[in-house]
């Protein structure tokens, strides 16, 4: 059972829109190794494990992630609101736009959307945890922005 506070975790305050920014963002929402992605991975790997402990630290996780996923979906919410079509057209969240406009919906930057088969539930302790250090390992460092992008917050 969970407890829901109505706030995020950490408050987010962007002020101007950026959609190439939100284009890079919103894989970490939808991607392969996002948050969607990892809350999925440990509230369901939680029920094949056998020792309690170890239960409790992967529904501590999977939830600390569902809060994660919470303030992603806010930044490219904020990065994206009262865009207008002349503000997206040849920026690479054009294609995005299309499908969505500025809703949020969880994609790869890619755009390929969210599929379950990104993660691995096995029921086997060690093929699990293995997938869970790999998913968290995998997440790329991003190079800096061009000047002409960096602080968009």
């Amino acid at each position: 059972m969970w407890t829901y506070e109505k706030k995020l975790q950490y408050p987010v305050k962007i002020k101007n829109p950026n959609p190439q920014l939100a284009q890079l963002i919103i894989t970490q929402l939808g991607g392969p190794d996002g948050e969607l992605g990892a809350s999925m991975r440990y509230l369901n790997q939680r029920y094949s494990m056998p020792y309690k402990e170890v239960t409790g630290i992967l529904t501590d996780v999977g939830t600390e992630e569902l809060a994660h996923l919470e303030m992603i979906a806010a930044i490219v919410y904020q990065l994206t609101r009262n865009l207008k079509e002349e503000d997206i057209a040849g920026t690479p969240f054009a294609t995005y736009f299309v499908d969505h406009t500025t809703g949020v919906y969880p994609v790869a930057a890619s755009g390929v959307p969210y599929d379950m088969k990104y993660i691995a539930v096995k029921g086997d302790i060690i093929a699990d945890l293995n997938e869970d250090l790999a998913a968290d390992a995998a997440i790329p460092q991003m190079q800096p922005l061009s000047k002409k992008h960096r602080n968009p917050l």
